[in-house]
């Protein structure tokens, strides 16, 4: 292991490494003695911990007798760098992590985050990135905890961080030490996921994090940081907050923006757009962000890239469903600067076409937020003008968006239906299942969008428009459908709003949809 690193680092600091004669036999012999790995039991553990704080105890009075002669403690840096390494052989029996935490190894490793060398900080990095590894605690839960919660208590966020700021993109191990640091914040997550609001309290990450996705040029580590940054947001509302009091939804959009115009150039460029949005679809979910987003022309923005019709289309579409739920002022924005023209042109299937949005789901996902926007529209203008000039929509054309709307009304109401009666099968083969685990299988065969389909008709049907309502009336007569139907939809709807906003939402929800109701 040591080798291979010392010849990792003489490639980067030899131009002629690639014309240098090697011995070959000499490199197998060397692979043969790293292969001859002692049995990994408490005994070994105990010598490379000993080993380890020796040659951490050499290093540190060899710096403070020497601190202006480097060529004194070089020698000693070497032998540091190779215990760390040597430490890697831990990954292999993550059943001993609660021996290395009683040995009080923890907090000598973690110091050297701080260490004047980066190459030694590096090596920590890699060796925490090996023993937090996803396949190498995966069946060792308690084992993986004790560890953990001795990194957390020596402040490993912390110290990782603060060498992360530290660490250049310009300089290939530093680059690589940048991804194994997020990794390694990753893996923590994975086993503990209060960690996520933890780093975010602790440390400047998400400011790094912001720093990194404005970067113009890509590359996988502003990739990876596009990543975490979406872990960190998808179930923080803490975090979504922090993040937009830090200007993070200008930030996430100034980085979408980067894309309304062009496509990714590669996959993994691709994944990284995903990613963003995915930030900004998190950061829209607390009203203060949504609000912030409408202030920084975000729903402007969103528009425009649905015109452009590059691949960053339907990722539009979701965050501009985002920002307008139970968001009013969002709606009214939309609808002024003509956003209705856009999405309306989307929903009559209007859709740029490519390999990926041929793609069945894909085109179902799109109809289902197109629905679920449109139905906003609906919730967040109420009068005036403007719920006029949505309203006119649906009579344009000889009412074809009515059509429209009926068609996947029908499509969804055949798909919740098939779901109902293979619920029913499996309750006949005496497979117990509770109302509200029914309840959920159906709103995730498509039950939900089929509500907001029936809630869009009602609003069209409380308009009292006579074209409309006779177009309705028509096409339920031609499916052999009547108005009842939907007022069941709704009513089973009504009954099942939540009271997660609170009672009064709850409540005041429930009043709309039984005006509705009542319309029919």
């Amino acid at each position: 292991m040591e080798v291979s690193n010392a010849l990792k680092r003489k490639r980067y600091n030899d131009d002629n490494y690639m014309e240098a004669e090697v011995d070959l036999s000499l490199l197998e012999a060397v692979e043969k003695s790293q292969n001859t790995v002692e049995l990994l039991d408490l005994r070994t553990l105990k010598k490379l911990v000993l080993s380890f704080e020796r040659r951490l105890k050499e290093n540190i009075e060899a710096r403070l007798k020497y601190p202006d002669q480097p060529e004194r403690f070089a020698d000693s840096e070497v032998e540091l760098h190779e215990e760390l390494e040597k430490l890697k052989i831990l990954a292999g029996a993550p059943e001993l992590y609660p021996e290395l935490v009683n040995l009080n190894a923890i907090p000598s490793i973690l110091n050297l985050l701080s260490h004047d060398n980066t190459d030694i900080a590096i090596d920590v990095v890699h060796l925490l990135e090996d023993l937090t590894d996803e396949d190498v605690l995966e069946d060792n839960d308690e084992p993986a905890r004790i560890l953990l919660d001795s990194l957390i208590e020596n402040n490993v966020l912390e110290l990782l961080v603060q060498n992360l700021q530290r660490l250049s993109d310009k300089d290939p191990d530093e680059m690589s030490a940048i991804y194994n640091t997020l990794a390694s914040i990753e893996n923590m997550i994975e086993v503990k996921p209060t960690v996520a609001e933890l780093v975010c309290e602790r440390t400047k990450l998400l400011r790094w994090l912001l720093g990194k996705i404005k970067v113009r040029e890509f590359d996988s580590n502003k990739q990876y940081a596009s990543e975490i940054l979406a872990i960190l947001l998808q179930n923080s509302t803490a975090n979504q907050k922090r993040l937009g009091q830090m200007n993070g939804v200008d930030v996430v959009l100034q980085a979408v923006a980067m894309y309304k115009s062009k496509d990714p150039k590669t996959s993994d460029e691709e994944e990284m757009l995903e990613n963003l949005f995915d930030c900004l679809c998190c950061l829209l979910m607390p009203l203060e962000n949504k609000e912030r987003f409408v202030k920084a022309e975000g729903v402007e923005l969103m528009i425009i890239i649905m015109k452009q019709k590059k691949s960053a289309y339907a990722s539009a579409i979701r965050a501009l469903d985002f920002s307008m739920t139970k968001y009013p002022p969002a709606c009214e924005r939309f609808v002024d600067v003509l956003g209705l023209k856009t999405a309306f042109a989307a929903f009559m299937g209007k859709i740029p076409i490519s390999k990926k949005n041929k793609k069945e789901r894909y085109q179902e996902e799109l109809e289902e937020r197109l629905v679920s926007l449109i139905a906003s529209l609906f919730g967040g203008i109420l009068r005036g003008s403007r719920r006029e000039r949505l309203l006119s929509k649906f009579v344009e054309n000889e009412c074809e968006k009515i059509d429209r709307l009926m068609e996947l009304y029908i499509r969804y109401s055949d798909r919740v239906t098939a779901e109902t009666q293979r619920l029913e099968q499996l309750e006949l083969d005496d497979l117990e299942m509770d109302e509200e685990e029914k309840y959920n299988r159906k709103l995730e065969s498509g039950l939900y969008t089929l509500q907001l389909i029936a809630v869009i008709l009602g609003h069209l049907w409380c308009s009292e428009h006579p074209q409309m309502r006779a177009r309705i009336e028509l096409l339920l007569k031609q499916q052999k459908l009547t108005k009842n139907d939907i007022k069941n939809i709704l009513q089973e709807y009504h009954d099942n709003i939540g009271d997660l906003d609170g009672a009064e939402e709850k409540e005041q929800a429930q009043t709309r949809i039984q005006k509705i109701i009542s319309s029919f």
